[in-house]
């Protein structure tokens, strides 16, 4: 399942989803051993999805295959907790206020950091960026539009901070973000993203960080 990209639902996405919130629910536990067609029958679906979803679970760190032991479900130390599969499957669950928590925590140690280097950074382009990106924070008149430009606002910082490893977390920030689509246009929240934006572009690098700080330190799920 792709995070909040697609509409309709495959049976891929489906039995993915349902053995994914199966294992964060601990309705198959840590040490549960199955087989494909045990999935098969708890699906309800073909050998090739459950294949395919085993797959994926598999690159996640939530099950292990082995050819004489099946599928074996693996403790959650060995999940990858960075995956927007997994992040999405934690907030479906009784995990939310810690995965909520976990995100805010994340984002408070990155974001600032990213405000900053991008401040230092910042080039041409990227100030013809964030110039479009703060157009569409002021042109929101919906909840999905001013989420939308949320979202790019983020991620436009983590990839202008210029570091690697930052921007591998794009995808991280935007399933926080994704979770607080709902929200009505707050005022305040958006002079915070719009400072931001011209602390960056202005090379601020310090008020960069503290506005991105004060931001990520207000979020409420």
């Amino acid at each position: 399942m792709t995070v909040g990209t697609r509409t309709a639902v495959s049976a891929f996405d489906r039995v993915l989803d349902d053995i994914g919130t199966a294992i964060v629910r601990s309705e198959l536990p840590a040490g549960h051993r199955d087989t494909v067609e045990g999935l098969e029958r708890r699906t309800g679906t073909s050998r090739s999805i459950v294949r395919e979803a085993i797959r994926v679970l598999t690159a996640l760190g939530m099950l292990s295959a082995g050819r004489r032991v099946g599928l074996r479900v693996l403790p959650r130390d060995s999940w990858n907790v960075l995956d927007p599969l997994v992040i999405h499957w934690r907030l479906a669950s009784a995990d939310r206020p810690a995965q909520l928590e976990e995100l805010r925590a994340l984002r408070l140690a990155v974001e600032p950091e990213a405000a900053r280097l991008a401040a230092e950074r910042i080039d041409r382009e990227g100030r013809i960026a964030l110039a479009g990106t703060a157009h569409d924070l002021d042109a929101a008149g919906t909840e999905r539009a001013w989420a939308d430009a949320d979202r790019a606002l983020h991620g436009l910082v983590l990839r202008l901070s210029g570091n690697a490893m930052f921007i591998r977390l794009e995808s991280v920030v935007d399933a926080a973000l994704h979770e607080r689509e709902s929200l009505p246009v707050d005022p305040h929240a958006l002079a915070q993203h719009r400072g931001v934006a011209t602390a960056i572009g202005a090379g601020d690098g310090d008020r960069a960080a503290s506005l991105m700080r004060r931001i990520v330190a207000d979020t409420h799920a």
